[in-house]
């Protein structure tokens, strides 16, 4: 397997899951011999050449763009984090050798097997399934001991209760149920496409309906009569809500209204809507006894996070890396 080969598999690996091999919904195609190529970076004794480099920013470049034109800052960006993910990616695996794991024969032959069930009608998967097999393979074998090695790092921190404790009190709003708002709507539908004099109308038949119901009549009666929303059925009782969970200008008129009270005719994406707020819950932080187990899963992901950052940064500092950054754009000021 030539270099180039080994790399441009890695290349696509390190850009995220979405771009993977395995994640395609087309089969892999083989990648071409290696051509002469200057010298990109240099990670210790391994090279990264400017061909290998351009394979990988070129695929992380079509994951996060797709087919748009990125600005320059972004692509100033994009550049160094490639980068810094290939060299990452040299000394986790020279890491993960020098430790001795190996990767689970029985777990990589079953994704083989998904790849043989997937393409199993493709004539370019089976014509060229022994070029592609073992690169794929070396790949796939990589994948797997990069990810006991990330296992292993995070392992090693487990956070005592006071840390737990400290990052519950650090981290109130993760523990906060948010306030809630039970919500009742009628909702006049207009189509988007319908002519001025249309949602005109229905704006005045929502803010006749709104008056009606300040006056006394029943909401739920009038919801069950005029609303063309599901809660129609319910008088209109949509149930307790979160912000975020309405469009902004519905949750705008919520946040004017005191429970029991009725708003004006709110013009919305699927018509005109006249709210009722029921009742308003106030924002409710739980005990730390509540949510001990949560916090502490949180807790040992930051540990764990930091653990790894740390470690990272311990490889890069052992190994000497050059890089030619004269390729890159300058980062925005």
């Amino acid at each position: 397997m030539n270099q180039l080969s080994a790399t441009a598999l890695l290349a696509v690996a390190l850009v995220g899951a979405g771009n993977s091999l395995a994640d395609n919904t087309a089969p892999p195609k083989p990648v071409p011999a290696a051509a002469q190529s200057t010298v990109f970076a240099r990670v210790g004794d391994t090279v990264i050449t400017v061909d290998e480099y351009n394979l990988a920013f070129g695929v992380a470049t079509r994951g996060k763009f797709y087919h748009g034109k990125p600005p320059e800052a972004e692509i100033a960006v994009l550049q160094r984090e490639v980068s810094d993910q290939m060299v990452s990616r040299i000394l986790q695996l020279r890491e993960a050798k020098r430790r001795g794991l190996r990767a689970d024969a029985t777990a990589i032959a079953k994704t083989v097997q998904t790849y043989d069930q997937r393409y199993a009608s493709s004539e370019q998967w089976k014509n060229n399934r022994s070029q592609l097999l073992p690169p794929l393979v070396a790949r796939l074998e990589e994948e797997d001991t990069l990810s006991q090695l990330d296992k292993s790092v995070r392992a090693g921190v487990q956070p005592d209760e006071q840390q737990v404790r400290a990052y519950y009190a650090a981290n109130q709003a993760q523990f906060t149920e948010p306030e809630q708002q039970h919500v009742a709507v009628i909702l006049l539908k207009v189509e988007p496409s319908a002519s001025s004099a249309t949602w005109q109308k229905a704006d005045e038949q929502a803010k006749a309906i709104a008056k009606r119901a300040r006056a006394g009549e029943d909401f739920a009666a009038l919801a069950r009569q005029y609303s063309a929303d599901p809660s129609a059925k319910q008088g209109g009782d949509m149930g307790y809500l979160h912000a975020g969970m309405l469009p902004d200008g519905a949750q705008e008129a919520l946040t004017k209204l005191k429970p029991a009270e009725i708003g004006d005719s709110v013009r919305l994406l699927e018509g005109y809507a006249v709210f009722r707020l029921v009742e308003r819950k106030a924002a409710k932080l739980h005990g730390f006894d509540a949510v001990k187990v949560r916090a502490q899963e949180l807790a040992q992901r930051e540990l764990g996070n930091r653990a790894w950052a740390a470690f990272i940064a311990d490889l890069k500092a052992k190994t000497t890396v050059q890089i030619d950054q004269s390729r890159f754009l300058p980062l925005a000021k």
